[in-house]
């Protein structure tokens, strides 16, 4: 069993003790005395303001990383293109969810300022633009995807964001003339790009296309005008 020790009194009993003689013997003033037992060291103020910035910096980035929402992916984007595979227009030409939410989007008012016509007319209108741009929307890739409700200037827009070229890329945003054209004003289709064959055809998700409903095809590149690219995260 180990021996009990008896502790020792602190040194600094000793020093307060020497310190009070010191104030009774009037060689200090008892303020003094306070002062030297228990004023603080001084503070490095520039250190405490330059930990202080820093936190603060530490703070904004979080807060600016929560505002910001991650940019989608392609494979996010074609796999909400292929769940509408099968969705159909009706005897109309209308009725699809696609031309609904653009009737009533901002962008509908915005491309009649443009176009001319009315919202209500997008209702029955062609909607392979209006497929992509929903699917944009649906994702979070709107600003990415864009949208618009006219083939011609979707294109433009990639085009004018330096965000065009030849090569298919999946997720990619693909128009087609059927002439063989390769000018963006002769461009009559738009769809995604799922994968390239390899062997001259793409495959592709397209609304409005076949008996007017959403489909897989598979198209020969010769009837490509160009591609789009959405800046997904990743790519």
């Amino acid at each position: 069993m180990a021996k009990h020790r008896r502790s020792r009194a602190p040194k600094m009993t000793y020093a307060h003790a020497a310190l009070g003689a010191a104030v009774l013997a009037g060689t200090l003033v008892p303020t003094q005395a306070a002062q030297a037992d228990t004023a603080p060291a001084p503070q490095d103020k520039s250190h405490v303001a330059a930990m202080a910035a820093k936190t603060d910096g530490k703070q904004a980035a979080v807060k600016q990383q929560q505002r910001v929402p991650a940019m989608p992916t392609a494979s996010t984007v074609l796999a909400e293109a292929k769940k509408q595979i099968g969705v159909k227009e009706n005897s109309s030409g209308g009725g699809t969810k696609f031309q609904q939410w653009y009737v009533n989007s901002q962008r509908a008012r915005e491309t009649v300022a443009r176009d001319g016509g009315s919202p209500r007319a997008y209702a029955n209108a062609a909607w392979c633009a209006m497929f992509v741009s929903w699917v944009g929307e649906m994702t979070g890739a709107r600003p990415q995807v864009g949208w618009d409700a006219y083939t011609v200037a979707h294109a433009k827009w990639f085009k004018s964001n330096e965000r065009w070229g030849t090569t298919p890329k999946p997720g990619a945003v693909v128009f087609f003339s059927w002439s063989g054209s390769k000018s963006i004003s002769s461009i009559n289709h738009v769809g995604f790009v799922e994968k390239d064959n390899g062997n001259g055809t793409i495959t592709t998700i397209e609304g409005n296309t076949g008996n007017g409903a959403v489909e897989q095809r598979v198209r020969p590149k010769s009837q490509v005008v160009g591609y789009g690219y959405p800046q997904y995260s990743g790519a």
